[in-house]
């Protein structure tokens, strides 16, 4: 699926028509009667939480952002859903700012947490909310920032995004693509009703499987390309330093091993306290759930269960240490990699309960050993060169978990064993983002600079 030459960008609607104009005014139909109906659980969840509610009213309104003006410099649009897509578009960003000064670099997002990286990664950039897609929020959208082309990372495939966007001509790209085996099963059965991936002008794919699945759902294979993930060159390789000001609310007593448990969803929390006390080793847990707004609820179920928890941001507005014999929770965004510095052994959430796990490579970058339950779906490739190189553990519930703690505190060679087997394979994964970018150049997704001398003039028209 490599190709010397790529096909030009997609510039025109490819799929017109009264059929195609029916189905999305359907589509949008459907939005607004899921808005209707789902009105009373949005204004519970908006009185219940602020973050929920500014990305409600964010996703309904125009960007925040004036359109550019004679002059400025073109915007590319690099979007991200959420945390874990905007700290992977960091390298990418970078590299795209040092070879291409003349664009201007707008990033979006769709969660609340992941604006809040946004605004600790890139400050100084413009930062908008992706809007919800119904078709004149779209279009407001696109006539506010005004992008000559959108890079998308991992995958979004909005049909009416996608559509309004080849209507006025500004090319999307795929960097980082991945699908999973669900996705692509769910995607199978409306793609021939809503044909979404033959909309974007190039997919660069994590893997050859990714790819694969690209291919099927109707892309031209000379639009795909295997770039590998461009996740791993946003690591350093090598213990961070956590600071000491972490180090004294939330490090372990003398001789005490640390546990820290990244990007828990609910209930694993509860299930991880479990295995905790079940492993009897007096090790210092850390909690640090994916949603920090649920931190109050974790602490209170704790209780319940006769567990008190301290709360990372009530130690910092107390001037406080924390009590390594206590279960701390780590409240806050960003501070993830900073707090598996700290760690003797890294569990990564979401695979206890069926989400479909979370980053495993944060903790291996450092050297640390990683343990998941076993539903890693989602980073089923990630997982798999952990454990094939002796990095990783999957167990199969809570009870296993705790006897597999018991087992590495009981044996720090094996452990460190385990994190110098990660630290290798994350290494051996580095460079992604450069071929990324190289393929990215040749697309023709980005304008030349040549062609870019009268920006204004020959911006898309979006109005």
């Amino acid at each position: 699926m490599q190709s010397s030459a790529l096909p030009q960008p997609v510039r025109g609607d490819q799929h017109g028509g009264f059929f195609r104009a029916l189905l999305h005014g359907l589509y949008d139909g459907a939005w607004l009667l899921g808005l209707v109906l789902g009105s009373p659980w949005l204004a519970v969840r908006c009185l219940r939480g602020a973050g929920f509610r500014r990305m409600v009213v964010e996703r309904l309104r125009a960007p925040a952002i004036s359109p550019p003006r004679p002059g400025d410099r073109p915007r590319v649009l690099v979007h991200g859903v959420s945390v874990g897509e905007i700290k992977a578009a960091l390298a990418l960003v970078q590299s795209l700012e040092r070879d291409r000064p003349d664009l201007e670099v707008v990033l979006s997002t769709t969660t609340s947490t992941g604006q809040a990286m946004a605004r600790k990664l890139f400050p100084g950039h413009a930062l908008v909310r992706f809007p919800a897609d119904l078709s004149f929020l779209v279009s407001l959208f696109l006539r506010r920032v005004r992008p000559v082309a959108v890079v998308l990372i991992e995958l979004e495939v909005w049909p009416n995004f996608l559509r309004i966007a080849n209507r006025h001509g500004v090319p999307v790209a795929v960097v980082n693509g991945r699908i999973t085996p669900k996705s692509y099963d769910r995607y199978r059965w409306f793609r021939r009703l809503l044909p979404q991936f033959d909309r974007i002008s190039l997919y660069c794919a994590q893997s050859d499987a990714y790819a694969a699945r690209f291919v099927a759902l109707g892309v031209r294979a000379e639009r795909v390309h295997v770039t590998g993930n461009i996740k791993v060159d946003g690591l350093q390789v090598g213990r961070l330093d956590p600071g000491e000001e972490l180090r004294a609310r939330l490090g372990p007593a003398k001789g005490q091993a640390l546990l820290v448990a990244g990007s828990t969803h609910d209930p694993e929390e509860l299930l991880l306290v479990d295995a905790w006390r079940a492993s009897g080793q007096g090790v210092r847990l850390v909690l640090v759930p994916r949603h920090p707004e649920r931190a109050p609820d974790v602490q209170r179920a704790l209780l319940e269960r006769g567990v008190e928890a301290e709360l990372l941001t009530e130690l910092r507005q107390q001037d406080e240490a924390g009590d390594p014999a206590r279960v701390a929770i780590a409240d806050t965004i960003g501070e993830l990699e900073r707090l598996y510095a700290l760690s003797d052994l890294a569990f990564v959430g979401g695979s206890l309960v069926a989400h479909g796990g979370q980053n495993v490579l944060e903790p291996a970058a450092q050297g640390v050993p990683v343990l998941v339950g076993p539903h890693v779906h989602n980073f089923r490739q990630e997982v798999a060169l952990l454990v094939e190189c002796g990095a990783c553990l999957k167990v199969a519930d809570a009870r296993q978990l705790a006897g597999v703690l018991g087992e590495l505190l009981a044996d720090p060679a094996r452990s460190r064993a385990m994190g110098q087997a990660g630290l290798a394979a994350v290494a051996s994964q580095r460079g992604a983002t450069q071929a990324t970018w190289r393929v990215l150049e040749r697309s023709q997704v980005l304008p030349t600079p040549r062609a870019r001398a009268g920006a204004d003039a020959r911006a898309p028209a979006l109005g």
